[in-house]
């Protein structure tokens, strides 16, 4: 189903829209936490911070596709909305190759050069063969997150929330599954926990294709639509080019992070990955959220809606501040039930340092609240050069604070945390204070003349 998100009742259209889209990515969160959840349990906690490092790892392969394809989703929602339905076919074809091109040299780039990867993260020797085990299968499964996520982003870019969100819920449940099956049923280790999880994700890859391909008449494409369109490609590769950047900016610091906290051991590797987890889960929604204004503000900026635009913008803000206020809480509270989840209760000192991770984190999720809005506002308004300098200031803080911090041994790990929220807040604090005193004025100027 199509939502045009250019007409009817703004806090519905957008709410109407995001559901879905928050209830995705929460289920895409499962495949991750179903493999932490049984490794930590029923394997160890040094089978946990191999997962955990692997993940933040794939987190970060896995950004640059999402960033290409976010980029394209900016586009055809604009298109969409402007109702060029064939410059939108051009977006398509274009847009495809670039990314699956893309996809291909990464897979082919983490698979060859795991071993060096593994060295340049610091992993502990005691860690090495588990965590090698581990990214050594999960790596396969690269491309089937780059069908999934292109197909998705368009759907996605024309109103159609749920579909993705259908094909996740099947993909999510046979995953959690093959997880019991393979390293339950089977003792296949962290080997069985990464196989289940490329074996959902190609199902919900192919499913999406499959949907796409056969029902959808935009993707029947026609010979005339084969042909190179430069301004076409030019305009994809921009938007997708300058997302890519951001998301991966974003992911490397994070992965530069998790370097800095392999150094200090097994204990707080895994308590860090067991953190991650709970911290991600509860910031995904207004993380997306954030993806959904994003295509309401680009459908209506191909639309010329400059009023609707910025009530979307005013009540994009106060929802997304009223749920962190509400997550905040729920963290603070139960913080350390939470950890048991994945901890088993013995391991004391794992638990009390994911507690402490939490509460410095939790108090602050306005911080990474607005800054998903902003990154969706700029990117949604062609100006996604814009979303990579907040990026830079958000990550490049963290990164030198982190490790002028960590050092410090009245400071220590606390300073990794702390380094966090004071880049989110940052970045907010330039993100509003550039819209306010000079991009306000440009975007007016921008919708009224049609660019």
């Amino acid at each position: 189903m199509k939502r045009d998100l250019t007409t009817g009742s703004i806090s519905r259209s957008m709410l109407l829209f995001a559901v879905p889209m928050i209830l995705g990515n929460l289920l895409q969160q499962l495949y991750n936490i179903a493999d932490t959840f049984i490794v930590g349990q029923y394997i160890g906690a040094d089978a946990l911070g191999a997962v955990g490092t692997s993940y933040t790892l794939m987190v970060f392969l896995t950004s640059v596709i999402l960033g290409l394809c976010m980029g394209s989703g900016a586009v055809f929602s604009m298109l969409f909305g402007a109702g060029d339905r064939e410059q939108l076919r051009s977006s398509i074809v274009a847009s495809f190759v670039l990314i699956g091109a893309v996809a291909v040299v990464i897979q082919a780039a983490a698979l060859l050069l795991l071993d060096p990867i593994l060295h340049l993260l610091r992993i502990p020797a005691e860690l090495y063969s588990l965590t090698r085990e581990y990214m050594g299968c999960v790596f396969w499964g690269i491309f089937f997150t780059f069908l999934y996520n292109y197909f998705a982003s368009y759907l996605r870019a024309v109103g159609n929330s749920t579909l993705p969100l259908i094909f996740l819920v099947i993909s999510t449940l046979l995953n959690i599954g093959l997880d019991v099956l393979f390293v339950l049923g089977f003792s296949w280790g962290v080997w069985g926990a990464a196989f289940a999880t490329i074996i959902a994700q190609g199902v919900s890859a192919l499913l999406m294709t499959g949907y796409c391909l056969v029902r959808l008449p935009i993707f029947h494409l026609r010979a005339s639509d084969l042909h190179f369109d430069g301004a076409c490609a030019s305009r994809i590769f921009q938007y997708s080019f300058i997302t890519c950047i951001q998301q991966s900016i974003m992911n490397l610091g994070i992965l530069m992070i998790q370097g800095l906290v392999n150094s200090f051991g097994p204990a707080v590797m895994s308590a860090f990955a067991a953190a991650v987890k709970i911290d991600s889960f509860a910031y995904m929604p207004v993380q997306d959220f954030g993806n959904a204004f994003s295509t309401f503000i680009a459908q209506n900026f191909g639309a010329r809606q400059e009023e609707r635009i910025q009530k979307g913008i005013r009540f994009a803000v106060c929802a997304a501040l009223s749920f962190c206020a509400v997550i905040t809480a729920g963290i603070w509270l139960f913080a350390d039930k939470l950890m048991l989840l994945f901890v088993q209760p013995h391991e004391t000192e794992i638990i009390a340092i994911g507690v402490n991770y939490l509460h410095i984190e939790g108090t602050f999720y306005f911080g990474i609240g607005c800054l998903f809005l902003l990154y969706g506002l700029y990117r949604a308004v062609g100006s996604p050069k814009m979303s990579v300098v907040l990026t830079v200031i958000s990550l490049g803080t963290r990164v030198l604070l982190a490790y002028c911090l960590a050092p410090i041994p009245a400071i220590g790990l606390a300073g990794i945390w702390w380094a966090i929220p004071i880049g989110w807040i940052l970045a907010d604090l330039t993100g509003f204070l550039y819209y306010r005193l000079h991009y306000k004025n440009k975007l007016h100027t921008r919708i009224q003349a049609g660019i």
